[in-house]
């Protein structure tokens, strides 16, 4: 079968390979769609910390049960998954402590140390699949795993009525993150993008309050802010958006070796809570949940899809800022334009 490996730091190649080996409690996926997103830019790049090469990238996933292990009982082949990508070791202070998602020895299947879904077929935990409707588009419900790292980001949030929100960027996670505000309480939803046509995005799923700089708004100042870009001068800009007794969340992923500058001052005087959100945490059936029920609006979100052998345009394409959500289909003949 062909798979996407990353050989090495900033390498990657497209290569034949046998199907993985399925174990007692694995299920044996064909994937629909995995959708691009900015942790495999950094893996690619080498700035992800931990990761280990040769790694077939890809972690969010959704397919078709072809196969499953002896003593998995509660899915069968034909069942259509989505798939969460974190495994942790169940063993460390934090995983029994129940905070899995900072386990010391976290695995991000297709991020870590075990292969993603950017290949004709991939093995996954049990624990980790979570069995689809048969109604449910198995292309759009790749938008699943990332609606379920929003709903940990919101699980650290104060979530009062009333509020206001500021949210940096207008990427996959930024929109969805917005699209929540609402069932969190949101009295209104500013976003801010350098790029004007991620905020076209956001004006088809209904925000007003779309900006290129905090600056145009007319408030200055929110009850929470949220960086879903992981880019350091907007995390520094936000900081000073926050108003005392704010909240500031880092959702973005930065490259593991920068550093941003605050003011500690304004942060002890105005009482500013400074969080970090981290994958997964007890949020991936609840997404599935929340992406059934309506709670998103995936239409507008998915502009493009690849093929395996187009893997390194889609990357060249994520990293130039174009389209909206990128997908890889493994299975498909052609890529495509879905939206313009």
């Amino acid at each position: 079968m062909r798979a996407i490996v990353f050989e090495r730091r900033g390498a990657l190649a497209l290569i034949d390979r046998p199907e993985p080996a399925v174990g007692p409690k694995d299920v044996l996926v064909k994937p629909a769609a995995v959708g691009m997103c900015g942790t495999d830019v950094h893996v690619f790049d080498g700035e992800f910390e931990g990761t280990v090469y040769p790694l077939v990238p890809g972690h969010e996933a959704t397919g078709e049960v072809v196969a499953v292990g002896t003593e998995v009982r509660a899915l069968r082949p034909g069942d259509h998954v989505a798939v969460n990508p974190s495994t942790t070791c169940g063993e460390c202070e934090f995983c029994l402590n129940g905070q899995q998602n900072i386990c010391l020895k976290w695995n991000g299947l297709g991020v870590v140390a075990a292969d993603g879904a950017c290949q004709e077929f991939f093995a996954a935990p049990l624990a980790n699949c979570y069995k689809l409707r048969p109604e449910t588009d198995l292309y759009q419900a790749a938008l699943i795993e990332p609606l379920a790292c929003s709903i940990r980001g919101y699980d650290l949030l104060p979530r009062r009525m009333g509020q206001h929100y500021l949210i940096y960027g207008a990427g996959t996670m930024g929109l969805i993150m917005a699209q929540l505000a609402p069932r969190a309480g949101a009295a209104s939803v500013t976003i801010v993008d350098l790029n004007s046509d991620r905020l076209k995005t956001a004006s088809e799923l209904g925000f007003d309050k779309i900006y290129t700089s905090a600056d145009q708004a007319a408030r200055a100042q929110w009850d929470v802010v949220i960086d879903c870009t992981g880019a350091i001068k907007a995390v520094e800009d936000g900081l000073t958006r926050v108003k005392p007794g704010g909240h500031f969340q880092n959702f973005g992923v930065a490259p593991a070796d920068r550093t941003a500058a605050y003011s500690p001052f304004r942060v002890y005087r105005g009482e500013i809570t400074i969080n970090g959100s981290m994958a997964v945490h007890n949020s991936f059936g609840r997404a599935v949940e929340m992406f059934e029920a309506g709670a998103i609006n995936p239409g507008p979100m998915i502009s493009h899809s690849f093929t395996l052998e187009d893997y390194s345009k889609a990357l060249d394409m994520f990293r130039a800022g174009s389209g909206r959500k990128l997908q890889i289909r493994p299975h498909d003949a052609r890529s495509r334009v879905l939206l313009p």
